[in-house]
């Protein structure tokens, strides 16, 4: 039986097509996806970081992350995802340092943002960096709309080391922490639980907040002005 009249004969079982499809899409669009190619071909082409580095959704991650650092006294900041710049227009940092897989988008932000010497950019390859020496240690590493981008299994792991590894006090996560195969399941998107990751691998951290969007979604399919995203902010115990 070939694979079109396989597919077919699963949709017409709708419990099998409920638990086979979302499976089946996971598995194909992880063929031959590198979520980096993506990314600094969207950038190439003219794309941007996506809408919700934008808008509302933008102002309300900025009010949280300009409030959070101000009220802790936050110093130094890596962003593990820092795009096309345009949410960062939004922070309030005292130090800031961006990492991100696109080589386009590093270079657009190191020339949008030349003259404050407050902010430093730099390209991140999870296979090629390695900071044993710590070298990049602040007080505190936050991930924004990037977690449910990472679709290979091995750059997901890699990527979360090192953003708890480069963190002294804080982590910071936007995301979505569910795989409901219900939400957006485009090529660059896989949404994750990555709770569990955190719980297994970073035991030196703990949950200390948990706060639900503002603009959450009211439906299963994501409107441009909502999103899957909340923030979770992870402490480091002694």
């Amino acid at each position: 039986m070939n694979e079109l009249k396989l597919k077919k004969n699963i949709y017409k079982i709708k419990p099998l097509a409920n638990i086979i499809i979302p499976i089946y899409r996971s598995i194909k669009k992880t063929k031959n996806f590198s979520s980096g190619s993506y990314w600094e071909k969207r950038y190439k082409s003219g794309g941007n970081s996506g809408a919700g580095s934008y808008g509302r959704l933008a102002q309300f991650k900025a009010d949280i992350i300009n409030k959070f650092v101000k009220d802790q006294s936050i110093n130094t900041i890596l962003e593990m995802g820092s795009g096309d710049g345009n949410q960062l227009e939004l922070f309030n940092l005292p130090h800031y340092i961006g990492f991100d897989i696109s080589k386009t988008s590093i270079v657009y932000c190191a020339k949008k943002f030349r003259d404050d010497n407050d902010k430093s950019f730099f390209l991140y390859d999870p296979v090629c960096f390695v900071d044993n020496q710590n070298i990049f240690n602040v007080d505190m590493t936050m991930s924004l709309d990037v977690i449910f981008h990472l679709v290979e299994d091995d750059v997901f792991d890699k990527y979360m080391h090192d953003l708890f590894f480069m963190a002294k006090q804080y982590v910071i996560i936007y995301s979505s922490n569910t795989e409901d195969s219900r939400l957006s399941q485009a090529q660059h998107v896989r949404h994750r639980k990555f709770t569990d990751w955190v719980d297994t691998n970073a035991k030196k951290w703990k949950l200390e907040k948990k706060i639900k969007n503002k603009f959450g979604l009211k439906e299963d399919l994501i409107d441009i002005d909502e999103s899957p995203a909340d923030f979770y902010i992870y402490k480091k115990t002694k």
